[in-house]
């Protein structure tokens, strides 16, 4: 914070207005940049797509405090042996107490990587700007269908232990599809009860315009309840 208020200007004289030098002009050029691009990423893509919205809070802030350390480091010397410690500590960002998807923790990864690369970036507020929109073009192309269609997966406990077989696997695909109205296309066998006569099933389809997003719950209403007694 001692090299944010260094930045500041301030003139002589009671009620005097502070002016902002190159350097702070050039910090905020670079954070909203960072906060837009996170925004578009998170928002328009993530959101569009997962309907999740949970994880908010931990992309904004993973990306802004991450942006203010990097940046406020990036202001004195550092060595080799700190550069490599503080690389560490961002590398073991991880949760314990929740288990994050893939998905979830590459999202967080590309927040985290921004905030990065805006703060330490030796270029122009241009040169920035071109980096975090290649990094959003390259996620559009790969989560909205344009590069390589999109696949989903759920894991199914099935109960028709009959038809795990290979020779009867249309048999399975139909009546999964019949069960959950998914177009799946494809089922892996992750595990067989025999003593329970059930199987844990890893289905497999791709994501189309015209079926309701991942995530999504429908709510049915509930019946009105009769009283017992009048």
């Amino acid at each position: 914070m001692t090299q944010l208020l260094q930045q500041l200007n301030l003139t002589d004289g009671f009620g005097a207005q502070s002016q902002m030098t190159p350097d702070l002009l050039a910090l905020l050029a670079r954070l909203f940049i960072n906060l837009l691009a996170v925004v578009v990423l998170v928002r328009l893509i993530y959101f569009r797509i997962y309907r999740k919205t949970d994880l908010f809070l931990t992309f904004f802030m993973f990306n802004l405090i991450i942006f203010l350390i990097t940046y406020l480091l990036n202001q004195v010397q550092m060595s080799i042996g700190a550069a490599f410690g503080l690389f560490a500590v961002f590398s073991m960002l991880r949760y314990r107490t929740e288990g994050l998807s893939a998905k979830d923790m590459t999202y967080l990864f590309v927040v985290i990587a921004m905030g990065l690369i805006s703060a330490v970036s030796n270029g122009s507020w241009v040169q920035v700007a071109l980096i975090a929109g290649l990094i959003l073009l390259v996620v559009q192309l790969l989560e909205g269908n344009w590069l390589i269609r999109r696949e989903f997966s759920k894991t199914i406990a099935y109960d028709r232990i009959a038809l795990i077989v290979p020779g009867r696997r249309p048999e399975l695909l139909e009546d999964i599809r019949d069960r959950t109205g998914l177009p799946i296309h494809r089922v892996d066998i992750q595990d067989i009860d025999f003593l329970k006569d059930s199987a844990r099933i890893t289905a497999y389809y791709y994501a189309q315009d015209s079926q309701p997003k991942i995530n999504e719950t429908t709510h049915v209403p509930l019946p009105q309840t009769v009283p017992l007694y009048e």
